[in-house]
């Protein structure tokens, strides 16, 4: 049987009773009474609609879509591949002419001739209405007497409110004795924490609790649903929970009694006139049901600040509102003496702890310059010769240290100085390479220390000082170096910031503009457009080696760049494009710190990257640093930029002014440590001082987050108990990626192996992937870390040969295992387009993007 045959009739009854309440509303109306033929004139045009609407109605809800298709299907229409609001308006419009009820007809046969029926349903029309009426004027009433009665219950439980206090105090002290003599105390647990069995400790100790708020954490040993954000939860139930319903039914109680004994006469006296019946409880709980709900949360709020021993001598004490009256206000003047002297307590800790506080931190990043040290800025674009001049200045100069962002940086800039025939010596975390004789030094900017002196200080991308973790590096540096001449180099937009900071210092500045223009082609980039000389940016590592294989199989010679890369492959990447060996670079972001490369043209094969929290789009700054990069004076005249989408977005960000930085960065120092050791010794304490620290205003604090992930690991360990404090931060600061859990139980193993004065463990070599290569680089880099922090630089050499050939196993790996990146879809595994920019293919999203229509579709 179909749906419309079953419904048809539902619809014809459900018209009738329309019909029905039409005619009784019309009577209703009448004074006298209306003969039948008359409530025709006037009706039957209103009569006459209401079948369309019952039966459109009924029949568009009710009958399922695919019936809708198959009737509509044998009247000739096309139904296959319709929209689903198509198909609904074609069968609504069907339904106007499908067995049409005749209400006029029906109400003829119903009523013409039948005068005595038809006065009978006006009588008792009329009865109904009238008993209606008299039913909403009792309501009226009602509602008035509710009010009145909610007004005067506020009032006076307002006027009153100590009194019903003084009761809920007795009937707590009594409940709380009870509870105390009677039920085990639990050992704590978290509430969620279903799956640990309760264990008993035996009696509870009414000593152990000072407030009421402290016994209310206990738990009662049962278990019960609460709600957290809207969302149903088991959990431990706690005493608050247990005291909360008890005070709510005693004072549901209580209050609704007490009002009543005090309503004015004249209320019971309505009551009695409306009702015929006496003026009940109930009917007073009912009006200030609200009110009770309200004053009961204040009641419980109240309570809590209760001294435990305070309650415990009202159990037996008889309850005389007097007596209670007064024992309550000595009680209370005592906890307010009390409380007053803890607040005086904790004002003194306060301002004991600021003191401490501001002799630990100080002045220590509120920096007077005001020595006797030349400082010269070179500010510009990227790729505009800025790194070029201030080494040159080095390069003359008795001595020199040059600070690196990168270590890939600090050896170019040590190879480069020692083939143009100035030493210099190199010095990273990882490793060290001495030069005899030499009076130069090229590091990595976190291998700074404040108490060497050089005659002429170079400082590398000086806009990184506004890092929120690597950025006080830079500020020491800046802020600490011993020097002669400190050559301070960044970006344009670090310019108000960097004058900021030095203050009256003498300041010369030297401004770059790039002798090469840029210029953004108007065509959206494809990779059949790619040509010699291009780099084609994107920002996840995959994405570099599916894009580079991409092109190895299209022919063309590739180098490749990415973040977890070896220093010494990225070089030997740069090389074979520097030598002309590969025509193409595809990297990501790292090669726009600091990398002079021959490219023609940049490309940005995405506009968005991943910060760590969401995909976002690029920033101005950002999309300048990597767009730089483009053009190179003598090989190309002009830089090019190109976008795969929304080039006028991206164009707009690489022409416009970036806005001045003014909040740069800030870590603790050694001197900082040195004053935190006056007051306590351990580093769990000085991380929450470090918490509690406000950072002066244009800084920020380093969030020390991987510090204090790595000390959870060792804190109230033996590591923590033997080593010094400065030696444990350090081993703690050491820079190795802290996210990745091989190396972090590496960094473990081997505290524990410094500490039991045991030899280091060695790291784990794998080299089944490009993966297991690049981390056990990592490995490698780690223990070197701390051969030269531990001053092994002997028993470093072997290890930093190893790295060498790890390096070079990477070098060779990227050569076979690039052919495997193939992006291809996680479903069905075919091969997808270069830039398509999901992990499926359209195919395979459209299937199930069907398989999620056909299970959500409802018909209206």
């Amino acid at each position: 049987m179909s749906k419309l045959t079953v419904i048809y009739p539902q619809a014809v009854e459900h018209t009738k009773k329309k019909l029905y309440e039409d005619i009784d509303h019309y009577l209703q109306t009448k004074e006298t009474i209306p003969t039948f033929e008359q409530y025709l004139t006037e009706r039957s045009q209103y009569t006459e609609q209401i079948w369309i609407n019952v039966w459109l109605n009924k029949s568009t809800n009710d009958v399922p879509r695919i019936e809708k298709k198959a009737f509509l299907k044998e009247k000739g229409f096309v139904v296959e591949g319709i929209d689903r609001k198509l198909i609904n308006k074609l069968f609504r419009d069907e339904m106007r002419t499908y067995q049409p009820f005749d209400a006029l007809e029906w109400l003829q046969e119903t009523f013409e001739g039948e005068e005595e029926k038809w006065s009978k349903r006006y009588h008792q029309a009329k009865a109904d209405f009238l008993k209606r009426e008299e039913e909403n004027k009792r309501q009226a009433e009602k509602q008035l007497l509710q009010n009145e009665i909610d007004s005067f219950a506020a009032e006076f439980i307002e006027e009153n409110y100590q009194n019903f206090y003084l009761y809920i105090r007795r009937f707590v002290a009594v409940q709380l004795e009870a509870d105390f003599e009677n039920n085990p105390k639990f050992q704590s647990v978290d509430t969620f924490a279903l799956e640990e069995k309760l264990v008993n400790q035996g009696n509870f100790d009414p000593n152990a609790y000072t407030t009421l708020a402290t016994f209310f954490e206990e738990l009662t040993g049962d278990v019960h649903k609460t709600l957290h954000w809207g969302r149903s939860f088991y959990e431990y139930e706690t005493y608050f929970f247990v005291y909360e319903g008890l005070i709510s039914d005693y004072v549901s109680e209580l209050l609704p009694q007490k009002v009543l004994e005090q309503l004015p006469e004249k209320i019971h006296q309505q009551f009695q006139a409306i009702f015929n019946e006496n003026l009940t409880t109930s009917f007073v709980k009912n009006c200030i049901e609200n009110l009770i709900y309200e004053v009961e949360e204040y009641f419980t709020q109240d309570i809590q600040d209760e001294y435990v021993s305070d309650l415990l001598k009202l159990v037996d004490l008889p309850f005389d509102l007097e007596v209670h009256r007064e024992i309550f206000e000595i009680d209370f003047a005592e906890r307010e003496r009390k409380r007053a002297e803890e607040e005086a307590e904790l004002q003194r800790k306060r301002e004991e702890e600021a003191r401490m506080m501001e002799d630990i931190f100080g002045q220590e990043y509120n920096p007077s310059l005001g020595r006797q040290i030349r400082y010269i800025l070179h500010i510009g674009e990227t790729n505009t010769g800025k790194t070029h001049h201030a080494l040159e200045q080095m390069k003359v100069a008795d001595s020199g240290i040059y600070l690196a962002p990168l270590r890939l940086l600090a050896l170019e800039v040590y190879d480069k100085l020692n083939a143009e025939g100035t030493p210099c010596s190199l010095k990273t975390g990882e490793e060290e390479k001495i030069v005899p004789g030499a009076k130069h030094i090229s590091c990595t900017v976190e291998m700074f220390h404040e108490k060497e002196s050089y005659d002429v200080v170079v400082i590398d991308e000086a806009q990184m000082i506004t890092d929120k973790d690597r950025g006080f590096s830079w500020y020491k540096a800046i802020t600490k170096a011993n020097a002669r001449e400190v050559h301070i180099i960044g970006s344009r937009n670090s310019k108000t910031m960097l004058l900021e900071l030095l203050g009256d210092s003498d300041i010369e500045i030297h401004e770059y503009s790039r002798d090469t223009p840029l210029e953004v082609e108007s065509k959206e980039f494809h990779i059949k457009h790619i040509k010699k000389g291009d780099a084609l940016i994107c920002f996840s590592r995959r994405r570099v080696l599916e894009t580079a294989s991409r092109l190895q199989n299209d022919g063309h010679k590739v180098s490749m760049i990415y973040g977890s890369m070896p220093p010494e492959t990225r070089k030997k990447q740069i090389q074979q494009f520097n030598d002309g060996k590969t025509k193409v670079i595809v990297a990501t972001d790292a090669i726009g710190m600091g990398l002079n490369l021959p490219i023609r043209r940049i490309v940005f094969l995405e506009n968005e990257k991943f910060d760590g929290t969401r995909r976002r789009l690029l920033t101005s700054q950002e999309v300048k640093q990597i767009a730089g990069r483009a053009g190179r004076k003598g090989i190309y005249d002009v830089g090019k930029v190109a976008f795969t989408n929304d080039i006028k977005t991206m164009r707009r960000l690489l022409m416009q002014e970036d806005e001045p930085v003014h909040t740069f960065a800030i870590a603790p120092t050694n001197s900082v440590f040195e004053r935190f050791q006056r007051y306590y010794r351990d580093l769990g304490t000085f991380f929450e001082l470090w918490g509690k620290f406000e950072s002066p205003k244009g800084t920020k604090k380093a969030s020390l987050s991987e510090e204090r992930s790595l000390y959870q690991l060792i804190a109230g360990t033996d590591i923590e108990a033997r080593l010094p404090l400065m030696d444990l931060y350090g081993f703690l600061h050491l820079p190795f990626s802290k996210n990745e859990p091989v190396l972090t139980k590496q960094w473990e193993q081997t505290m524990y192996a410094i500490i039991d004065g045991r030899e280091l463990p060695e790291p784990i070599v794998k080299d089944r992937s490009l993966e297991e290569l690049e981390l056990s680089y990592k490995a490698v880099g780690l223990h070197l870390l701390f051969l030269y922090r531990l001053g092994e630089k002997t028993e470093a050499i072997y290890w930093e040969r190893l790295r060498e050939e790890v390096s070079d196993q990477v070098q060779e790996r990227l050569k076979t295992d690039i052919k495997k990146f193939v992006k291809k879809c996680k479903n069905c595994g075919k091969k997808l387009p270069w830039d398509h920019a999901f992990p499926i293919c359209d195919s395979c999203h459209a299937a199930k993007y069907r398989r999620y229509r056909h299970d959500d579709e409802f018909d209206f």
